[in-house]
């Protein structure tokens, strides 16, 4: 049975790497930085390195170390480490312990943590579980901070900001932004004289799309992926129709909006746009690897775009990237993970200096990149626009200028459950795909089960 990993990041395998990190020469940050200095922006004095308004790092009376966990890859590591490490040149006072491994356990890693009372000072989280955690009083409440700008938001955009609140109280601060995408083989359509999906096409639209992509290869390679168990498809289909996936802590959609996005996949299947039952629950995992516009089984996928240079990577094929079908109104800025402080930090406002600095500094922007996804700050994504090199991160920074204008409010992040909730969608729709529960049924019985997930 396909499980999902539907939160804004790949899912990675790697075991708990801890390290103690010092202020040392880094040549990677040094090259990144003289970019920097010659850009535009900075040489006209509109940006310096710092935000405006820095303040010395609050840690005036002694050395102080700050404990760091994340999740991701061995790039992200470097990447986050080169960042921490120029904190440090700035404020000598302040160290930092890191930990980070893959996002297989780290939720259960956590969890140990906070029963004993030690959970690590700054501690990367996504949408799936920042309502738990900040119900659960593990989340240091952020509010007063922002509302007297020490917690610098105001160069967010609303929504993303907005994203991190829960019960009308800032919890957390997107560490990048993403949004939900088609990820398509662009070599492929060429191939076969079929246009790129566009903008703002309908659902059914789309289907018809992909359909034409079968028809095109003779059968070789479907049209797209089968995202009837995608939490995000789902809710985005719902938004486009004046739904919401959650209502509070309870689902905003019936049976009958469930079986009518069942329905809309069963078309797919009759029309051949999806390829058969097997492929599809060997990509339900959401892992990079197993999505089939990279091992060139469909022309389209459904990702976070911030993973399209992690999926460029896999494939020698060129890879598009296009918004989700439907009314771009249905988007909203997504947060891709988020930064949290421990509610037990012994020094919260050091941390949340910490974040103000990987959230809106232009050389902690420069060197982070678009790893975490677009870096939060409108003013930084600017600054170092001409430093992001890669082309699949210049796809991505693309397309979200496109989108920006037209997306729509954002809504609360998921109530405790959804993580259960999305795997009970997940099969269901295998279940309707394979042939083993009608729609109807298997819409009733993951509204039943879902309901008790969320209760609980």
């Amino acid at each position: 049975m396909g499980r999902p990993s539907r939160s804004p990041c790949p899912q990675e395998s790697r075991v708990p790497v801890s390290r103690p990190l010092s202020a040392g020469a880094d040549p990677g940050r040094r090259r990144v930085l003289a970019a920097l200095l010659g850009s535009p922006v900075l040489a006209a004095g509109g940006l310096t390195g710092c935000r405006a308004g820095s303040s010395p790092s609050p840690a005036r009376e002694g050395p102080v170390e700050l404990s760091v966990f994340w999740w991701g890859g061995a790039r992200r590591a470097d990447l986050t480490e080169r960042a921490l490490r120029l904190y440090t040149e700035r404020h000598p006072r302040v160290g930092f312990r890191v930990t980070w491994q893959g996002l297989d356990g780290y939720y259960s890693r956590l969890a140990t943590q906070a029963l004993g009372g030690n959970v690590p000072d700054l501690i990367q989280l996504d949408d799936g579980v920042l309502t738990e955690y900040a119900r659960r009083g593990i989340l240091l409440d952020l509010t007063d901070h922002v509302s007297d700008n020490r917690l610098d938001l105001r160069d967010l955009p609303e929504g993303l900001a907005r994203y991190g609140q829960v019960d009308g109280r800032t919890m957390a601060v997107a560490a990048g932004q993403t949004a939900a995408t088609l990820v398509f083989n662009r070599e492929l359509l060429r191939t076969l004289r079929v246009p790129e999906p566009r903008t703002g096409m309908s659902w059914d639209e789309y289907v018809d799309w992909a359909a034409q992509v079968t028809r095109a290869s003779r059968g070789r390679v479907a049209g797209t992926m089968d995202p009837s168990g995608d939490d995000r498809a789902l809710w985005l289909w719902l938004r486009g129709q004046g739904r919401e996936f959650y209502q509070g802590r309870q689902l905003g959609f019936g049976v009958d909006e469930l079986v009518g996005w069942f329905a809309l996949w069963r078309r797919a299947r009759a029309a051949r746009a999806t390829p058969g039952v097997a492929l599809v629950e060997q990509a339900d995992t959401g892992e990079p690897a197993r999505q089939l516009v990279v091992s060139g089984l469909t022309a389209a996928s459904f990702a976070w775009s911030h993973q399209l240079p992690e999926l460029q990577g896999l494939t020698r094929a060129e890879l598009g990237v296009a918004p989700f079908p439907g009314s771009p109104a249905a988007q909203w800025p997504r947060a891709s993970m988020y930064w949290a402080v421990f509610r037990g930090s012994r020094n919260p406002d050091a941390v949340i200096d910490v974040i103000n600095f990987l959230t809106t500094d232009v050389a902690a922007g420069a060197v982070l990149g678009h790893e975490r996804g677009l870096t939060p700050s409108r003013a930084v994504r600017g600054a170092v626009a001409a430093s992001v090199t890669d082309p699949a991160e210049q796809r991505v920074a693309a397309l979200a200028g496109t989108m920006s204008a037209g997306t729509g409010p954002a809504p609360a992040p998921p109530p405790t459950g959804h993580p259960r909730v999305r795997t009970l969608l997940v099969e269901a729709a295998e279940s309707v795909r394979a042939g083993r529960t009608a729609e109807r049924a298997a819409a009733t019985r993951f509204l039943a089960q879902a309901a008790a997930a969320l209760a609980g």
